[in-house]
Formats: structure tokens, sequence, C-alpha cells
């Protein structure tokens, strides 16, 4: 055959499949996608076909199996039909109207109530927090429920392993979930998974990547929360994870990288909801339910009744729901503030209605800050987060930058004086669509109060970032900030 017509027939056939992988692409990619992660991956398909359908096929599915997904909308059902204790009315006329209505659709969203007379008390260092944890598995009777994106066992982490071999060895049932992802790649997490079996106690994988096994979903869909609770009474959640400050990683360690975190330890009504969280994913990766022994209902929690005792609702989010819980709980809270909104997340790059919200808050006049770290400790993410910078300070929000070595990892916002989140939860596309988290809705002076102080040590230790010196950044940065915010889309 004339070599001609041959490269013509090949370049014709290669054009053909090319046009039916794009028509196949905006067929099958917008359904069910936001449209600017639909043009993600449609760009990437365009530009290089064979690349972004290897990675559609492998991270193109952003939700759980159905069968998980099921199960989870059965559990909440389970849930809605025991919420009576604790769930309060959403005309209760000490609340503003607008916050009734995020209350409301909390619960519709997650069954999950909300419930007054709760205390909390906010944990700013890293060792204190994991000795704090230890101190009350050691008081536990009848049984610690662990669950945290990253477990690793180190000088940092012993103390609060020996609590756990002393609680089992005093008849105390010591559960533990660990994200399998994550975990597994720790350094010495072979070790630590022999120390958890020689204590005794029972662990399981959070969304095991196990395909021989039957057990495989899109690898980057992680289960990312943290959360303690002992004997169902106390409590402690936020963005913690239980191993040492420089997560044990070699590359950290030559960096000099240190993480910088926020925990809330709680006690009240609300504990039962953390619970009800821990529970809702040890019956979906384990199979055991342990509802009818392993949890204690909102009545039998003690109620504060100090005057700043406080109002608190559990959000859990992720990827086992149909919508984005957290986001919706976010937008709504921003849009509802009157006088500040003070943000705190590591990994900042929101979406668009979240950089509508937070831009629309300063044209309404309200104070608007944001606190991130000032070096990175993820390279992509890192670079997408810096694109945003501009555009959030040319609206008027204030950026402080937690200073090196130090990675601020604490999630938290505060919405005026009476209205604070915390959790596992960073606000980014991957937080809000990808990954399971749980946040903690606070109403109340004194923890907002806390709060503040936890921020302006913030302020203290870093440096504001002002536009004139954003405005002399080198357009190399800026084109590498452009392209990982391309790339952040792709969920």
């Amino acid at each position: 055959m004339d070599t001609t017509l041959l490269a013509n027939l090949t370049w014709s056939l290669a054009a053909l499949v090319h046009a039916a992988i794009v028509i196949t692409a905006l067929i099958v990619i917008p359904r069910g996608r936001k449209p600017t992660a639909a043009m993600a991956w449609i760009l990437l398909i365009v530009i290089l076909p064979g690349v972004g359908v290897i990675l559609y096929l492998v991270i193109g599915n952003f939700r759980l199996p159905a069968k998980r997904r099921a199960e989870q909308a059965r559990i909440d059902e389970i849930i809605r039909g025991r919420v009576t204790d604790g769930a309060l009315s959403e005309t209760d006329a000490s609340w503003p109207r607008w916050f009734q209505r995020v209350v409301q659709q909390n619960q519709t969203l997650t069954a999950l109530p909300a419930s007054t007379g709760n205390e909390a008390t906010l944990l700013p260092h890293y060792q204190e927090s994991l000795d704090a944890m230890a101190t009350e598995i050691d008081t536990a009777q009848d049984f610690v429920h662990i669950e945290f994106f990253i477990v690793g066992w180190d000088d940092s982490t012993r103390e609060f392993f020996a609590a756990m071999e002393r609680a089992v060895a005093r008849g105390v049932t010591v559960r533990l979930l660990a994200d399998y992802v994550a975990t597994k790649k720790v350094a010495d997490s072979g070790k630590m998974l022999a120390e958890l079996d020689r204590i005794g106690v029972k662990w399981a994988w959070m969304l095991p990547v196990e395909p021989f096994k039957g057990k495989y979903q899109r690898p980057d869909l992680r289960n990312h929360r943290k959360i303690v609770v002992v004997d169902g009474r106390v409590a402690f959640m936020g963005s913690q994870n239980l191993i040492a400050r420089h997560y044990d990683s070699p590359k950290n360690i030559k960096r000099g990288l240190k993480w910088q975190e926020l925990m809330t330890r709680l006690t009240g009504p609300v504990v039962a909801s953390v619970n009800t969280v821990f529970l809702s994913d040890w019956l979906i990766e384990t199979g055991e339910d342990l509802s009818a022994t392993a949890q204690v209902p909102p009545a039998e929690l003690p109620v504060s009744t100090a005057p700043d005792a406080l109002l608190c609702q559990v959000v859990p989010s992720g990827p086992g729901y149909d919508t984005e819980n957290n986001l919706r709980l976010f937008l709504s809270l921003i849009y509802g503030a009157t006088e500040k909104v003070i943000l705190t997340s590591p990994y900042f790059v929101p979406d668009e209605a979240m950089v509508y919200a937070i831009t629309s808050a300063c044209q309404r006049g309200l104070e608007v800050q944001l606190f991130v770290s000032e070096v990175g400790d993820q390279f992509m993410v890192w670079h997408a987060q810096r694109s945003y910078y501009q555009v959030l300070l040319e609206a008027g929000v204030r950026i402080f930058l937690y200073p090196a070595p130090f990675i601020l990892h604490s999630k938290h916002f505060s919405i005026d004086d009476d209205i604070a989140v915390i959790g596992s939860s960073n606000m980014d596309i991957r937080s809000f669509s990808l990954n399971s988290e749980v946040s903690l809705m606070v109403r109340g002076e004194s923890f907002v109060k806390g709060m503040r102080e936890v921020e302006q040590a913030y302020r203290d230790a870093g440096r504001e970032l002002t536009l004139e010196e954003w405005r002399r950044e080198p357009a190399k940065a800026t084109f590498l900030d452009g392209l990982m915010r391309l790339t952040s889309a792709l969920n």
C-alpha cells in the first residue's frame, strides 16, 4: 500500500477515534457534575485523550458505589426515626430566623438534630491535645471509639496507645477506624497495626482499596474524619490526626515542617451525635450494628445549665451523601453573617459559590479575614490556593500568612460574635465533594471568644499579605497558580 495513503488513513482513523472519544465525553461527563468540573475533564480529554480517558476511568466517578450510598441513606432514616430527645424546635424564638433555617437544613441533609446544654473546650496545642485524649481514655469504663484519617505509632502517640492498652486491660472495648490509603502511606504502618492487634483493639479500615476482596471505589475518595468518643459522654473532634507533628514523613522532617491544629473537647447531648457518626462508619465498614450497645441517648447525657451553655449540631458530609452538606452549611452561614467572617483553612481551593459568598460579604461591608499557611506541603494544592489571592484581596479580604515551618492545618471559621464551625473539612473542592468529613456548628459567645483568641494567636505569629505585595509576584509563579487551579477542578 502506498505510504502516503497509509499515513492519510492512519490520521483519518485517529481523528475519528478522537472525535468519538470527545463526543462520548460530552455525553457522559456532564451528567450530575458541576460545569467547571465537566469542562476541566473535557478539556483534558480533548488535549490529551489517552491520559484523560485513563484518568477518568480511574478517578472520574465522584460518588461512592451505589451500595454504600444506599447504606448511608438507610442509616440516616434509622437516625431520623430515633431523633426525639435532644431535638430542638425550629421556631425557637431565641434564634435569628435565618439561623433557624440553617439548623433545619442541616437536619434535613444529615438527620442529626441540634441540641442545647453543651460545653466545649478548644485545644490549640498539638501534644497537649493528644495527651488530653489519652487522659480521657484512661477514664473509660465501657467503650472508646476512635476514628482518624491518619494513624501512626510514634513518640507523640505512644501514650495514646498506652491508654488504649490500659483500657482494654480493664475490660473496655476499644474500636478504631483508620483511612486505608492515608494510613497505609505512613512509615511503619505495619508495626502500628501489629501494636493494635497486640493491645487487643478492634480495628477496621475505612474505604479500603482492595479490589481482589471486592472492596473498591475511586481511590482518592477518602474518609477524612477525626473523632474520639469515650463512653458516649465525652467527645473530641477537629483537624488533628493521630500521629506526630511532622506526620512521620522524611520529606517533612527534612523541611522542618510542623503541623498546627485545633481540636475541641465536647460534653453534653451533642456527644450522642458525634458517636452516631462513628457508629455509622463502623456499621458501613464492618457490618456490625452497635446502636443498641454502644450508643448513649442524648436524654441520658448531662445537660449544662450554665449561662454560656452552647447550642451544637454535628454535620457529616461526603461522597456517601447526595449533596455537599458541608458546603451548604458554610455558604448558609457566610450569607447569614452581618458583621464579620473569619476563615481558617490549610487547603483553600473554593468553588465559584464559595468565592461569591466570601466576596459578597466584603461588598456588604463585613470584615472578612482568611488565615492560610505561608508555605505548602502539597505543591498542586498550594499553587491552586494562591490563584485565588488576587480576587480576594481586591474584594477586600484580609489574608494572613501563618509562618514557616508550620503548616496551619486547623479548619474552622467564625461568624459575627456567636457562631462558629470547627471540624475536619477544608474549604476546597476535595473536602466538599470527595472526602467524608465531619463539622460541628456551635452557637455561643463563649466558644467564639475562645476562637477569637486562637485567631489572634495566628495574627501575632504570622503576617498580613497585601494586594501591593501580591502584585509583585513573578509571572512564573502566577502561571503555575493558574495551571494548578485548572487541575483542581478535576473531580
